[in-house]
């Protein structure tokens, strides 16, 4: 059985979902301990525990010491079943977190399997259905699997609510070198909103059109959604490239102001710009398992303590070479096998 510190690296849920994620495609049983021991509410957290939980019901695995609060636990893994499942956070837990902890078995099982996952889809600290949809999962199908979202209702942080629909067609992960970003093709930036007066997103747009000047003025737009899927706010800035899009957001928080909000983003962005990588670093965190499984590269910006600690990991589960070197250009290049 694999032991691991949860106060290691990083120190958060992202530990549990990815160890989860390894076990049921390894088979190794594994116990962690001092989860989230480095976040201001340490232990299992309602979405963490809804994750793990779908992890055992797509695979009959046992879990002990499941609940929230909870700050260990051991996890042992039974087979990948693919099928039809329906997994509520019942908060406004992220959904996409827990797609994070599933997608990865359900793509290596021996059927097609369908994903309704409820809960929050716009959240802080967790990519948002955007990013899923148009970031990772078209890299996940240059590898072999076809991964189809939907989103049919949005689901703000902290009323939740919404409803992602995933299709996914498995196949064997091919090792793919994912080097360059290619030749740009376009960049929009969007504010959605909903349930807030309309003031706050046209104070987010007009920032944001300051501080990207040179981006056309036909790539900025407002979408106000209905009340019933808010309160809540969200910038996305995207940029589009020949072989990957980034999209940079920004959540809508009280007590920090829309221009505060959007310049952070901005900058994000023109940092993404500035460099000749094909991954941001939300992306590159979302690709160490599948390239780590796949033995595939790609590069990426400054590496984040949540890739680190994920490359950590993912060693340790498959016992495979992972390296991740500094490039001339600045670039970081991670290869497996």
């Amino acid at each position: 059985m694999i032991t691991i510190d949860g106060s290691e690296g990083e120190g958060g849920g992202q530990m549990v979902r990815n160890a989860c994620a390894l076990s049921l495609i390894t088979g190794q049983s594994f116990r962690i301990e001092n989860i989230r021991a480095k976040r201001p509410k340490p232990g299992l957290m309602r979405q963490h525990v809804t994750a793990i939980e779908a992890a055992c019901v797509i695979s009959g695995s046992e879990c002990a010491g499941l609940a929230v609060g909870a700050s260990s636990l051991e996890f042992r893994p039974g087979r990948v079943t693919p099928g039809d499942y329906h997994i509520a956070v019942g908060t406004a837990g992220s959904t996409g977190l827990v797609l994070q902890t599933v997608l990865m078995p359900l793509l290596l099982a021996d059927g097609p399997s369908r994903l309704v996952l409820e809960g929050g889809t716009h959240n802080m600290l967790a990519p948002p259905f955007d990013f899923i949809e148009r970031c990772f999962l078209p890299v996940i199908n240059r590898m072999g699997p076809r991964v189809s979202a939907r989103l049919s209702r949005h689901g703000f942080y902290p009323r939740g609510g919404g409803r992602i629909e995933v299709e996914i067609a498995p196949a064997p992960l091919a090792p793919i070198d994912c080097l360059s970003r290619g030749a740009p093709l376009g960049v929009a930036a969007q504010v959605l909103f909903a349930a807030l007066p309309g003031e706050i997103a046209q104070r987010l747009l007009s920032r944001v059109r300051r501080d990207l000047a040179d981006w056309p003025d036909d790539a900025f737009a407002l979408r106000e959604l209905p009340v019933d899927q808010g309160p809540g706010i969200i910038l996305m800035l995207e940029a589009r490239h020949e072989q990957v899009t980034e999209i940079v957001s920004g959540f809508g928080q009280l007590g920090v102001p829309a221009e505060r909000l959007a310049k952070t983003a901005a900058a994000r962005m023109t940092g993404y710009g500035g460099s000749n990588a094909f991954a941001g670093p939300y992306l590159a965190d979302q690709l160490v398992l599948p390239f780590a499984v796949a033995d595939g590269s790609f590069t990426t910006v400054k590496p984040s303590q949540h890739m680190l600690t994920a490359i950590d990991e993912a060693r340790r589960f498959t016992g495979r070479p992972i390296s991740l070197r500094q490039q001339a250009d600045g670039t970081h290049l991670f290869t497996a096998g």
